[in-house]
C-alpha cells in the first residue's frame, strides 16, 4: 500500500508540473460537446434526448487523448525499468499509475459534466445518475486504456494503435453508462446498469493491472 501511494503521489506531482496536458482532456470534453447544439439545433427536447450519449462518447474520446502518455514518458527516461527492478510488484505500480491518470483525467471530466448537462437541458433527476455512472465508468476507461497503452508501448504510431485496441472494449461501459442515465430520465430504475458498471469495474481492477504489467514486461525485454 505504501508503494502504491508513492507511485500515485509521484505521477500527480508530474501531472501538476505539466498542467497543460491535464487540462487538454477537459477542454476537449467541453469544446467538443458544445459543438452538438450547433449541429443538431437548439431545441431543448432534442438536446435532452441526446445528452447522455453525447456526454459519454465525448468523455470516452477525451480519455483516449491522454492514454499515450500513461507509460511513454517513464519508458523513454528509464523510470519504467527502475519500477520493474524495484521490490514493488509491477502490477501495483500499474494500478498506481492508473489511479493517478484517473485523478488527473477522469475526475476533472466528472466535475465538468454538470456544465454540459446544463447546456443540454438535462433534468436534475438524470444528473445525479450521470455523475454516479461516470464515477463508476471512467475508472474502467482508464484501466482498459492502460492495457492498450502498455500493448503499444514502443511501437511506431502507438498513439494511432491505442484507439483501435481499446475502442471495442469501451462499448460495455458506454452502453451501461448511457443506459443508467436514460433510465433515470425516463423514470425507471438505473440500478441494474449501475450494478453492471460496478461489476465491470471490479473485474477490470483485477484483470487490467495483470494484463498491463505483462505487456510492459514484454516491451522492456
Amino acid at each position: 500500500m505504501k508503494g502504491l501511494v508513492i507511485v500515485i503521489g509521484r505521477d500527480l506531482r508530474l501531472a501538476l508540473r505539466q498542467s497543460a496536458d491535464a487540462w487538454l482532456a477537459v477542454l476537449f470534453f467541453v469544446l467538443t460537446a458544445t459543438l452538438f447544439p450547433f449541429g443538431v439545433g437548439p431545441e431543448a427536447a432534442t438536446l435532452r434526448q441526446i445528452a447522455p450519449g453525447v456526454i459519454w462518447v465525448v468523455a470516452l474520446l477525451a480519455v483516449l487523448l491522454s492514454l499515450e502518455r500513461l507509460f511513454l514518458a517513464d519508458f523513454e527516461d528509464g523510470s519504467l525499468e527502475q519500477l520493474l527492478l524495484s521490490p514493488l510488484p509491477l502490477e501495483v505500480a500499474v494500478l498506481g499509475k492508473v489511479a493517478a491518470h484517473w485523478l488527473t483525467t477522469g475526475l476533472p471530466l466528472i466535475a465538468a459534466a454538470p456544465l454540459l448537462a446544463l447546456l443540454f437541458h438535462m433534468e436534475p433527476a438524470g444528473l445525479l445518475t450521470l455523475l454516479l455512472a461516470m464515477l463508476l465508468g471512467t475508472p474502467v476507461l482508464s484501466l482498459i486504456g492502460a492495457v492498450g497503452a502498455a500493448l503499444t508501448l514502443g511501437a511506431r504510431r502507438g498513439g494511432v494503435l491505442i484507439p483501435l485496441l481499446v475502442l471495442p472494449l469501451y462499448i460495455p461501459p458506454l452502453i451501461f453508462g448511457v443506459g443508467a442515465t436514460e433510465s433515470a430520465l425516463s423514470g425507471l430504475s438505473a440500478r441494474p446498469d449501475l450494478l453492471l458498471l460496478g461489476a465491470l469495474l471490479l473485474v477490470m481492477l483485477l484483470v487490467a493491472p495483470l494484463a498491463a504489467a505483462a505487456a510492459l514486461r514484454q516491451a522492456l525485454e
